[in-house]
């Protein structure tokens, strides 16, 4: 029987604004908890991706979260870095032409910017390959419901993603998928992945917070990226 790979789709290392963990030790973090592929999504950036890839190429899929004049798109398979302020029409003209597979963050999440107006997320679903459909850091377990029953009603594929900003968040949302290697391959197999989700308690939020509050204070990686506060 063909082993299902593990994998997280949406997590950031300390080149995100709002997080701390280095490269090498969210890699280690996915080894020691059974994670097969991650797929490092740093706000506006794709530098800790690619430095996290260099300690294990066959775990690490770079990718980025990108804001969007209308929300955040979350990509994988990512070869060319996107910037923030662009329109979600150009964004994702600019993953298409790399190749890259294309998600959209935590829809519905209203506390946070990257969330979507229904109107704007309806425009681009003929250009996406799925959309978030649980993240472990969604202030409310309804923003969670909302994209399920959004992703059911126009019948898209559903990726979920931990968010962690810190270790000991990794893994709490994670899809058990068949084989993949590229963004072509895991847009055939992403509607035959199995979910295993986890809520986290809003405190978790503090971390975020913490780490934004020392970068602010100088001297740490990340302190120039320009993200949105998740």
């Amino acid at each position: 029987m063909t082993k299902k790979l593990r994998t997280e789709f949406h997590c950031h290392t300390v080149y995100s604004k709002d997080s701390l963990t280095r490269p090498d030790e969210l890699v280690r973090a996915c080894r020691r908890k059974g994670i097969d592929r991650v797929v490092i999504t740093d706000h506006n950036t794709t530098v800790g991706a690619r430095k996290a890839r260099e300690f294990d190429p066959d775990l690490v899929i770079v990718g980025e979260e990108i804001m969007t004049t209308g929300g955040e798109i979350l990509a994988a398979y990512v070869t060319e870095e996107v910037p923030a302020g662009l329109s979600p029409q150009e964004t994702i003209r600019r993953l298409k032409d790399q190749g890259a597979f294309i998600s959209v963050s935590h829809p519905f999440d209203v506390s946070r910017r990257g969330s979507w107006k229904v109107d704007d997320l309806r425009q681009i679903l003929p250009l996406v390959d799925a959309i978030e459909v649980f993240n472990s850091r969604c202030w409310l377990p309804l923003y969670n419901r909302q994209a399920a029953d959004f992703a059911r009603r126009y019948d898209l594929a559903g990726t979920v993603g931990s968010d962690a900003h810190a270790v000991l968040e990794l893994g709490r949302a994670t899809l058990l998928l068949p084989p993949f290697r590229g963004a072509d391959d895991l847009r055939t197999v992403i509607r035959q992945g199995t979910a295993e989700s986890r809520w986290s308690f809003p405190i978790i939020h503090f971390i975020s917070r913490y780490a934004a509050w020392r970068k602010s204070l100088g001297g740490l990686p990340g302190k120039e990226t320009r993200s949105s506060t998740s």
